[in-house]
């Protein structure tokens, strides 16, 4: 039994982080993005927000091609406070590990 308190959500879409794919309730709230995984598909952009829409304050932003997005984050990760809100364009799926 592994004693790890990391967790993983996935979205095919923009919108919130929850603790489901695709999640339409049970969003995330205060957590620490560890790991970023995004499919490659060309001219591609991640962008992750803190709050529950577009508005809230721009945390990661990166931005890649067919090679995809395998980003570890150090130390202790980056702090959202409210939740994260997911802004993708021409990629297919974006994961990331909480905790």
């Amino acid at each position: 039994m592994s004693s790890s308190d990391v967790k993983f959500s996935t979205r095919t879409s923009d919108g919130r982080f929850g603790k489901a794919v695709q999640a339409t309730d049970n969003f995330l709230g205060r957590i620490r993005v560890q790991y970023i995984q995004a499919a490659g598909v060309g001219s591609s952009v991640v962008k992750l927000y803190d709050g529950t829409d577009n508005t809230g304050t721009l945390i990661y932003q990166a931005g890649f091609g067919a090679e995809g997005l395998d980003v570890y984050v150090p130390n202790d990760g980056l702090v959202f406070e409210t939740g994260v809100f997911l802004d993708l364009t021409n990629t297919t799926s974006v994961t990331i590990a909480y905790n």
